[in-house]
């Protein structure tokens, strides 16, 4: 965890939402959420939980838990956890984005763009069409997609990128409506940690 920042229980969880789609062999398992639920999703104006999440694109390949916040209509963090401390810290508030490789003592400032989106974490969205992927609401630019529902959130979905990339999202412990602090969205501290550009960010993650 970045120094000077704990994330609350709250953000140590996450969530999905979108199309129901249920079959003989997980009918125990999957559930098919009726109109109001999906409507609720849809609108949920806060949301934390705990990923596992599988891309399979272009420029990346990666499997990787992650624990992901949002808080609408504009701030979203995500952190991918590691044995010693979180490996990746980035953060989405407004028109800015931030991101810390702690081990690697880096630092990334950017834009909440698809671009930049896709440059440091391998996913060619913008934070906005995170929100929604993970709450039902698919953006249109997305090849295919495809959730299956556990309760009142989707608990897996896939989905094809607008590259072609492929992107599969598992949910653990979702929680919608709950309050996140501020600080959660804030710049992550980085001092002492060198800036870097686009370029350098994807060989970091080469690394990985």
């Amino acid at each position: 965890m970045p120094s000077g920042l704990r994330l609350s229980t709250p953000l140590r969880r996450l969530s999905v939402a979108a199309l129901a789609i249920a079959s003989s062999g997980c009918a125990a398992r999957w559930t098919i959420p009726d109109p109001a639920t999906i409507a609720a999703a849809a609108g949920t104006t806060s949301y934390s939980a705990r990923l596992r999440i599988s891309i399979d694109g272009p420029t990346l390949r990666a499997r990787t838990p992650v624990l992901l916040a949002f808080r609408r209509p504009d701030a979203l963090r995500i952190e991918v956890p590691g044995p010693a401390g979180p490996r990746l810290v980035a953060i989405a508030e407004g028109d800015r984005l931030w991101a810390v490789f702690p081990g690697e003592r880096a630092f990334f400032s950017g834009r909440p763009t698809e671009a930049d989106f896709e440059a440091l974490l391998g996913i060619a969205l913008t934070p906005r069409e995170v929100m929604d992927l993970l709450v039902g609401l698919p953006a249109p630019r997305l090849r295919t997609y495809e959730a299956r529902w556990r309760g009142a959130l989707p608990a897996r979905i896939a989905a094809t990128l607008p590259d072609g990339g492929r992107l599969t999202v598992t949910v653990d412990e979702p929680e919608s409506g709950v309050p996140i602090p501020d600080q959660a969205f804030g710049e992550p501290p980085h001092a002492g940690y060198r800036t870097v550009g686009a370029e350098e960010v994807r060989r970091l993650w080469d690394r990985r």
